[in-house]
């Protein structure tokens, strides 16, 4: 649930970009971070866990303008991805009114992907909040490796296994070379932020 700040009448909404291990989480936040440096007001700040190459979170305030005289702020997290830092990656989730499902276009990451978003669904169910209901994108990172002879799913295939029930707008993208990362970035700021502004009413 975002934070609103009364007195100095502040908005600030959670954004976190959820997907399996080494999918592109951290690759799309530091591509933003480089790409809006102007609108981050702060580090990025980045938690090391061992084992893990992601970052363990992200921290990046945004100033999007104002809704109902209130400002607006943005902070972006990053989740770890290995399995076995589930823990770590529920108590990211904690207040969080926006996602990003960064799945790894690559063949051999399929089961992982389908993994990732079944364990998102439960986690959130224990904040009592449904993958259904929450503003969500889909993001299908790294079609770039591709031109590279790397065996990658068919949008369609994608689809099929993530997206068939949700039914939430998608991108392919590659968040090194920054293809449809701002593009990803601006779509979930908008499903936020109405969903944010229906909760001000």
């Amino acid at each position: 649930m975002s934070f609103i700040n009364l007195r100095e009448k502040i908005v600030q909404v959670k954004v976190v970009y959820y997907g399996p291990g080494r999918g592109g989480k951290t690759s799309n936040l530091e591509y933003i971070n480089r790409k809006f440096s102007k609108q981050i007001q702060s580090e990025m700040v980045s938690l090391k866990t061992h084992g893990d190459r992601t970052l363990f979170f992200d921290f990046l305030p945004f100033d999007m303008g104002k809704i109902k005289g209130y400002e607006l702020k943005i902070q972006l997290y990053t989740v770890p991805g290995q399995v076995k830092y589930n823990a770590t990656r529920k108590l990211v989730l904690k207040g969080v009114d926006g996602i990003v499902f960064v799945a790894d276009a690559q063949e051999a990451m399929r089961e992982k992907n389908i993994r990732s978003l079944n364990q998102l669904h439960e986690n959130l169910k224990e904040y009592k909040e449904s993958i259904f209901k929450i503003p969500l994108v889909m993001q299908y990172n790294k079609v770039d490796l591709r031109d590279q002879g790397i065996p990658i799913l068919p949008t369609s295939v994608l689809e099929q296994d993530l997206n068939s029930k949700l039914k939430v707008p998608y991108f392919e993208a590659s968040a090194l070379t920054g293809h449809n990362v701002p593009e990803t970035l601006k779509k979930i700021i908008s499903l936020t932020v109405v969903s944010v502004q229906k909760k001000l009413l």
